[in-house]
């Protein structure tokens, strides 16, 4: 990409902010260009924000009718996916589906509990409730 190339479309999914992204100068080096976002990454980002809405609402309606725990729930509203959750935890995947399961989450130690609360930013008590 050339420098007069770089995106320059207002992403509102940027929130006023400008990321860097790298472009070819008139001498051919690759340098670091300011970008306020692109139309077409803007459109994207909003669809996954809104499948991740669903997903939170979905995981909701599941742990009122206790089907599912408040941790399924607290996931998808921090926007993160088991994957994303178990990596920043340190727990096996498997471990973070098993506590997705209201039975198996409502027996979990403290320690346990306060390295889900770590990783979603919140305290013991908010990730135990739904909002």
């Amino acid at each position: 990409m050339e420098l007069d190339e770089v995106p320059q479309d207002n992403n509102a999914t940027l929130g006023g902010y400008r990321k860097g992204i790298y472009a070819r100068d008139a001498d051919g080096r690759m340098v670091l260009v300011a970008s306020s976002g692109w139309e077409v990454e803007e459109i994207v980002t909003s669809q996954a924000v809104d499948q991740l809405n669903e997903q939170a609402a979905e995981a909701r309606t599941r742990c009122l009718a206790g089907e599912s725990s408040p941790l399924e729930y607290w996931m998808y509203a921090k926007r993160m996916d088991l994957e994303l959750l178990a990596q920043s935890t340190g727990l096996w995947r498997w471990r973070v589906r098993r506590h997705l399961q209201a039975v198996h989450f409502a027996r979990l130690p403290e320690h346990v509990l306060q390295r889900y609360a770590g990783a979603l930013g919140l305290n013991t008590e908010q990730l135990q409730q739904l909002p």
